[in-house]
């Protein structure tokens, strides 16, 4: 295995901090109390139907509580709660969390955040990890205050590699790295460039699958085909992966301009309707909020067009795995086939896909165990 050899470059941090103009937030209560709900059959109008994608009756109901409810000053005051900082790394702007522990010789980590999420996945999970890790929280190119977004080539290669400049600007000789979903497969791309001093990368899922060879499924247990079951479900509703890798300028522009498109486009925080989202309406509603008033969507579908050309390649920098019960369950004979140095496998019975956010504290224990 090759290691990375990495290279400290003085950053220019800026103090950030977030607080969007009061007329961005009375023009999102314009639009809201405009929206034009899409016309749906008679036979599940009404109803709570997901089985085609978010129902009316789900919008109508978010929608209530977003015009009438929801509070996003305490949300920006909670955000605000945590030191942030902009810089700029590759050409582009890097927004970022940056939490020292009081313990000076606490572990430096990486938290990686997913799609549709932002830094906010991760605040929930300060108070449980400070005690023991420097965190260092950013936002993805092209998502929230990492914009504007410089090209389109920001692939998770590209990202890692940014995120270990970040590191080093950072003062950090080593470190480690968690993620979920987008963050996951960044986090596996930093074990794989091995930057010096890099301690491992513990994630929530290893996208791995069955290459066609029958001997794979020798090694499968009962749970690793109900895993693969679960993956098939999986992929009759993610049907907007392929939208933002194949047409990211198409949805950006629906998304960019309706609150409620991006609302009812975010349905994998209500876990496309399958009853086991453990997120509240707030939760929900602060990732879309910020998403809107960000304007992120053109960047974030991007990072779906650039990854179509990262070439598939076997890990065997050390890695983890956490698997929630209600998130996608990775296959462990072909995660093993993929990632040649697991060294940490937990099944947890509660969470999902936003483990971060719905599950905290059990969340904090697996990742502590990890880097023990």
């Amino acid at each position: 295995m090759t290691t990375h050899q990495s290279q400290t470059q003085p950053l220019d941090l800026r103090p950030f901090t977030v607080a969007v103009p009061q007329d961005a937030i009375d023009d999102l209560h314009a639009r809201l109390a405009r929206t034009r709900y899409a016309a749906e059959p008679v036979d599940t109008a009404g109803t709570d139907d997901w089985s085609a994608g978010a129902p009316v009756a789900y919008l109508r109901e978010m929608v209530e509580h977003w015009s009438t409810g929801f509070d996003w000053r305490a949300q920006e005051e909670r955000m605000n709660a945590y030191p942030q900082f902009l810089t700029e790394i590759d050409g582009q702007t890097i927004h970022f969390v940056h939490v020292r522990s009081a313990n000076e010789d606490a572990t430096p980590l990486l938290l990686l955040h997913t799609y549709p999420g932002s830094f906010v996945d991760f605040l929930d999970l300060v108070p449980h990890l400070s005690d023991d890790f420097h965190l260092v929280i950013p936002s993805i190119p092209g998502v929230g205050h990492s914009q504007p977004l410089t090209d389109g080539a920001w692939d998770s290669t590209r990202t890692a590699r940014t995120w270990d400049a970040l590191m080093r600007g950072l003062g950090y000789e080593s470190y480690g790295a968690h993620g979920s979903d987008n963050g996951a497969i960044v986090s596996r791309e930093l074990a794989m460039l091995a930057p010096e001093g890099f301690l491992g990368a513990h994630v929530l899922q290893l996208f791995s699958f069955p290459s066609g060879d029958p001997a794979e499924f020798e090694k499968m247990t009962p749970s690793d085909y109900a895993a693969l079951e679960f993956a098939g479900w999986f992929q009759t509703v993610n049907g907007y992966a392929a939208m933002n890798a194949s047409r990211p300028r198409t949805i950006a522009a629906a998304l960019s301009d309706s609150p409620v498109g991006q609302l009812a486009y975010n349905e994998l925080f209500e876990s496309f309707g399958n009853g086991t989202s453990r997120l509240t309406r707030d939760q929900v509603l602060t990732q879309v909020s910020l998403y809107w008033f960000t304007n992120s969507s053109g960047g974030a579908v991007q990072t779906y067009r650039a990854e179509q050309a990262v070439e598939a390649r076997v890990n065997e920098g050390r890695i983890g795995v956490a698997v929630f019960a209600d998130d996608f369950q990775t296959l462990r004979p072909f995660a093993e086939r993929d990632n040649t140095d697991i060294v940490s496998w937990t099944e947890h019975p509660e969470g999902g896909h936003f483990a971060s956010m719905e599950v905290p504290e059990e969340l904090a224990s697996a990742i502590r165990a990890f880097y023990r």
